[in-house]
C-alpha cells in the first residue's frame, strides 16, 4: 500500500479514525530497511474525511505538529489533509508507550521518572512557545524510546484560548489525566493545564496507579475538578515536585521550563536516570522484531475490532539505550 511517498511495510494497529502503518521512503529496497527511515503513518478513512470539520481538525493536527521542534516530541515527516485519504508520517520509535510499559513492568524508578518528566517538560515548552496547547498528555500518549521519551498525537491540540468542549458539548481528554480546567467545562484550558496533566502522568510512572483513583467517571472527575490527587505512593523527593503541579489555580503552577530544572535536578542527584532494564530490553524486542516482520511482510500487529468512537491507535516513534542529556534550552518562537 502505498500512502503519500511512503510504501506500506506493514500495519501497526487501527481504531475508530482509521490505521496506523509502518512505512519506508518508496526508494528504500524490500527487504533493506534503515530502522532511522522507517515511519508511522496515520491514515484517516474516507468516510471520516468526507466530514469538513473533522478534515479541518486533521488539518490543525499536521499544522501544530509541524510547528513544534523538540527532540522529546515525534518528529512530523509528512502529511497530507487533502487527500483522498489524509494521513500523516511521523517518525517511528521502536518502544512501549508509558501505560504498556507501567503495566508490563511496574513503576518506574525515581531516576527515570525524573528524567521523564524532565523530557516531557521540555516538550510542553516547545508545544507552548508554537503557540498550542497538547490538552490530551496522559501515558498512553508518551513513548519510551531508546533515546529518551518522546510525546505524540496532537489530534485534539488546539490553539491556545480555545475551549476544552466540542461543538456538541462532550469533554475532549481522558477523565483520570484532565485537569480542573477541563472538567470545568466554560472555562478555557491553558498552558498551566497541560503541566497539571504532566504531574498526573508522572504520579502514574512513579506509583504504578491513577492518581484521581478509579470509580465511575464521575467521581474520577469530581476529584480532578477539586485537585484531590493520591501522591502517598510517589517517593518524596518528586512529591513535592508533583504537588505544586497539581494545585486547583492554574496560575499558581509553575511553567513547564520550571519544572524541567526542578526535574533535572532531581534526576541529577538521583543516579542512573536511564530507563530500567527490564524497558531496555523491551525496546529491544520491540525493535528487533520490528524490523524481522517488516523484512517478512507479515503484520506487525493483529487488528481488534474498531469501535468507531475510538480515535486511531497513536504512532509510536524509533530508538538503542537512552542516557539522557544535560538541560535542553526552552525554545523560543521563530
Amino acid at each position: 500500500m502505498r500512502v503519500g511517498p511512503y510504501e506500506s511495510v506493514g500495519r501497526l494497529g487501527a481504531g475508530g479514525m482509521g490505521e496506523v502503518f509502518l512505512a519506508t521512503p518508496d526508494a528504500a529496497s524490500p527487504g533493506h530497511y534503515e530502522p532511522d527511515a522507517l515511519v508511522a503513518v496515520k491514515v484517516i478513512r474516507r468516510d471520516i474525511a468526507g466530514d469538513p470539520a473533522f478534515r479541518a481538525r486533521f488539518r490543525r493536527e499536521i499544522a501544530v505538529a509541524a510547528s513544534v521542534r523538540s527532540p522529546y516530541v515525534a518528529r512530523l515527516v509528512g502529511g497530507d489533509a487533502e487527500a483522498a485519504e489524509p494521513w500523516l508520517a511521523t517518525e517511528y520509535v521502536a518502544g512501549p508507550n508509558l501505560a504498556e510499559a507501567v503495566r508490563a513492568h511496574g513503576p518506574l524508578p525515581l531516576g527515570a521518572v525524573a528524567a521523564l518528566g524532565a523530557g516531557l517538560a521540555h516538550a510542553l515548552a516547545a508545544v507552548h512557545a508554537a503557540g498550542a496547547l497538547h490538552r490530551d498528555l496522559k501515558p498512553a500518549n508518551v513513548l519510551l524510546g531508546a533515546d529518551g521519551p518522546k510525546l505524540i498525537d496532537f489530534g485534539v491540540a488546539r490553539a491556545l484560548g480555545a475551549t476544552t468542549m466540542t461543538s456538541t458539548g462532550l469533554l475532549v481528554g481522558t477523565p483520570g489525566f484532565m485537569s480542573p480546567e477541563h472538567v470545568a467545562g466554560g472555562r478555557h484550558v491553558v498552558a498551566a493545564s497541560d503541566v497539571f496533566c504532566l504531574a498526573s502522568v508522572l504520579a502514574y510512572a512513579a506509583s504504578g496507579g491513577d492518581p484521581f483513583g478509579d470509580g465511575p467517571v464521575a467521581a474520577v472527575l469530581y476529584r480532578v475538578s477539586r485537585a484531590e490527587a493520591r501522591l502517598d505512593e510517589v517517593p518524596a523527593g518528586l512529591r513535592e515536585v508533583l504537588a505544586a503541579c497539581l494545585v486547583p489555580e492554574p496560575g499558581d503552577r509553575p511553567a513547564p521550563h520550571e519544572v524541567a530544572d526542578r526535574l533535572d535536578a532531581l534526576r541529577d542527584v538521583t543516579g542512573a536516570p536511564g530507563w530500567p532494564a527490564p524497558v531496555v530490553a523491551a525496546i529491544e524486542e520491540i525493535r528487533r522484531d520490528t524490523l524481522q516482520l517488516c523484512a517478512s511482510g507479515r503484520p506487525l500487529l493483529p487488528l481488534p475490532a474498531a469501535p468507531q468512537a475510538t480515535p486511531a491507535t497513536p504512532t509510536p516513534t524509533q530508538t538503542p539505550t537512552w542516557t539522557p542529556p544535560g538541560p535542553v534550552a526552552p525554545p523560543v518562537h521563530g
